[in-house]
């Protein structure tokens, strides 16, 4: 498989593990020649360019959109249009208008759409998926997501403070697919409405927490941004209330934050008195090597995006999910400057058979 990469921050990080996983990163750009100069010590043999436009002209199997936030769906419009699949990082669309023209493109295209969130197949999300989908949870009511960074004041105004960073200039609602795609995955539902609260009014852009009423009739309560004390691990946890039982990842430091808390209530106990286990991930591993837990999310969303290409295997999260979830952000951005007030998230095209399971 011949891959183009876009971005070299993340972008690298991800042609690393491209080439693990058994993929050729034969071309890559970025328009700061630093970064440049830096990929081409790292991915040998391959063509590094300044614009990606470049890499159209390649003879590309799939791509990899590690640019700007913001700015994934004009790229992945193109590529698809070229019969290239896509495999594009973070937000998928900037508005329901933008949405609906990549799940067009996505449909017309002889390639598919990945959205490489790897949180979807973390440990710890994995875990739960398991105890729901063994029925031990009950009808699901109430699931909580968190993606929260514990950082310095001086660090957080670097990020969100600095109009020339992607982080300086979206919403503070936008950044939430960590929380939302595991949402999504994990109910097989469809976020209907949602409402946005600043954590502090005193620094509104820091933290905000969003309540996501979904399409199953279940409350999601997802908060996102920069709060101190939080447990220096992979910033995710989850909490998944059912009708019988409570399934959590656990809040701790190292290993343990990829576990998983169950507890299930007596009256739902064959001996009547409640149950409570903690679970642990089984080990991961790649071409007989241990993956770090905290890469084996990525190593999942490649080795997925390689089977689409190769096999026809469906993505593991699509072009509908992806838009879904990046439109909760967008909608919660108008939330927060009405007041809080609902605002319904922009109905999208939706098909049953390519929402990811989060297998």
């Amino acid at each position: 498989m011949r891959i183009g990469v876009v971005g070299l921050r993340m972008g690298l990080h991800l042609a690393d593990w491209c080439r693990k996983v058994g993929m050729d990163v034969v071309a890559a750009c970025d328009r700061d020649p630093e970064r440049r100069a830096v990929a081409r010590a790292q991915l040998s043999g391959a063509v590094l360019v300044e614009r990606w436009e470049e890499l159209l002209e390649h003879r590309l199997d799939g791509v990899v959109l590690a640019n700007d936030f913001d700015e994934h769906a004009p790229l992945a419009i193109a590529f698809l249009d070229r019969g290239v699949h896509v495999l594009s990082e973070s937000a998928a669309c900037v508005d329901a208008a933008e949405g609906e023209r990549l799940i067009a493109a996505a449909d017309r295209s002889s390639a598919t759409y990945s959205f490489a969130e790897n949180y979807v197949v973390h440990p710890h999300v994995r875990l739960i998926r398991q105890a729901i989908e063994a029925g031990e949870l009950g009808r699901i009511s109430l699931i909580e997501a968190d993606y929260l960074h514990g950082m310095s004041p001086a660090e957080v105004a670097g990020l969100i403070g600095d109009p020339a960073h992607w982080r300086g200039r979206i919403a503070p609602t936008a950044y939430c697919t960590h929380t939302l795609s595991p949402v999504l995955a994990l109910t097989d539902a469809w976020p209907v409405e949602v409402s946005a609260f600043s954590v502090d009014e005193a620094d509104s852009r820091a933290a905000v927490v969003m309540a996501v009423r979904l399409s199953t009739g279940a409350l999601a309560l997802t908060r996102h941004g920069f709060l101190q004390g939080e447990a220096d691990s992979h910033w995710s946890w989850i909490s998944v209330r059912g009708t019988k039982a409570l399934a959590e990842s656990v809040r701790a430091a190292g290993e343990r934050s990829w576990s998983v808390r169950v507890r299930t209530e007596g009256w739902a106990t064959p001996e009547g008195h409640a149950h409570e286990e903690e679970r642990t991930p089984p080990p991961f591993t790649l071409a007989g090597e241990p993956v770090a837990r905290g890469a084996e999310g990525t190593v999942r969303v490649l080795r997925a995006f390689r089977a689409t290409m190769e096999r026809g295997e469906p993505p593991l999260v699509p072009v509908r999910p992806a838009v879904a979830a990046s439109l909760v952000g967008m909608a919660g951005a108008e939330s927060l400057a009405n007041g809080s007030r609902p605002i319904p998230v922009p109905v999208i095209t939706t098909d049953p058979e390519s929402h990811s399971d989060g297998s």
